[in-house]
């Protein structure tokens, strides 16, 4: 979908942000984008009950565990810089483990290891839960089981509609060629 866009097109893209694809995507039924845009101004805002930086990681994770390279590639472009991410981890997030020796915070690890049990095995166990509870609070627990589950879904719908990488930003089979 290209300019120039009917009316209710061109304002659901001025509410959702920067003109990526996914957004000219969810545009095509402004309705959709518009609900869309509710959702996510929690999720990327300073409201959410999450550091910056552990939102970041739920949505590289997730993103990177989901299979998604062009919602990875675009969080990693736009945000590792700014929330403190070094190569190293943002390698990890795509390829690596909360256990590597890039990941010195225990409240990393434990975001980390949440996100990969509620996408591996979509529940965590008590230990799991008390571990992410006293990183992040328990209203960033709540956010963070929420924040994952919205970003499968995002995976979903960029993985199924093939959308292309935006452009300058990694791609997750790029990071795990050049960390081999």
């Amino acid at each position: 979908m290209e300019a120039p866009f009917d009316p209710a097109t061109a304002e659901a893209l001025d509410v959702l942000g920067p003109p990526l694809d996914v957004f000219r995507l969810f545009a095509r039924k402004p309705e959709r984008a518009h609900a869309i845009h509710g959702w996510g101004r929690y999720y990327l805002s300073r409201q959410l009950s999450l550091s910056i930086r552990h939102r970041e990681l739920v949505i590289d994770r997730t993103t990177a565990r989901c299979g998604s390279s062009y919602e990875w590639g675009v969080h990693v472009a736009a945000f590792a810089d700014k929330v403190g991410l070094s190569p190293e981890q943002a390698v990890s997030t795509a390829h690596g483990d909360p256990d590597d020796a890039c990941w010195r915070d225990p409240g990393d690890r434990a975001v980390l290891r949440a996100v990969d049990a509620l996408v591996d095995r979509h529940d965590l166990d008590d230990a799991e839960w008390a571990d992410l509870v006293s990183a992040v609070g328990e209203e960033g627990a709540i956010d963070l089981l929420l924040l994952t589950g919205w970003y499968h879904a995002i995976s979903f719908v960029t993985r199924v509609t093939r959308l292309p990488q935006e452009p300058g930003t990694p791609t997750l089979a790029a990071v795990a060629e050049a960390s081999r």
